[in-house]
């Protein structure tokens, strides 16, 4: 069976309200970890759980699942977040600060040498960051296409738990 989730963002996120209340769901996940069919590896604490992939089928780009159950009058609300281990996360976060930080320093100094009369061929770093940028948001792009199969595992285990088919934006 082929799955065809589509989640149209970097981080896609779930909400979803359910009538199970928070440590039935929590007690859920447990167990469903705990199956030796689960394809699924992850922590559970009061109202919080972190689900990924099995650590044998782990590679750089596998994504995970954190959730948090808040329970209100209305039932249980289930908020989900997918993205990259936290070190991944802070590693683009990292990169992507420093090429701006960079862009932003060029600029300054380019433009300082360029209202002094002076040459200004600093400027030509401009291009070049943008470039690494773009570079460096494609291949976060390509790494989440190659994480797809395990977001959409983590995805249907996340489904199976609460019982019901999630939207996933």
């Amino acid at each position: 069976m082929e799955d065809h989730i589509h989640f149209r963002r970097i981080r896609p996120r779930i909400k979803v309200k359910t009538e199970l209340s928070s440590d039935e769901l929590i007690n859920r996940i447990q167990s469903e970890l705990g199956e030796d069919t689960t394809r699924c590896d992850g922590e559970t604490v009061s109202g919080f759980a972190t689900i990924c992939p099995p650590k044998t089928e782990q590679h750089f780009w596998s994504p995970q699942l954190t959730i948090t159950v808040e329970e209100d009058e209305e039932g249980t609300t289930i908020r989900g977040l997918y993205g990259p281990r936290p070190a991944v996360w802070t590693m683009f976060v990292f990169f992507y600060t420093f090429i701006g930080f960079a862009l932003m320093i060029v600029i300054m100094v380019g433009l300082s040498l360029r209202s002094l009369g002076e040459p200004a061929g600093i400027l030509w770093l401009v291009p070049i960051l943008i470039l690494v940028f773009l570079s460096l948001y494609l291949v976060a792009y390509f790494g989440q296409k190659l994480g797809h199969k395990q977001m959409t595992s983590l995805h249907r285990f996340i489904e199976r738990c609460v019982g019901n088919e999630i939207e996933a934006d």
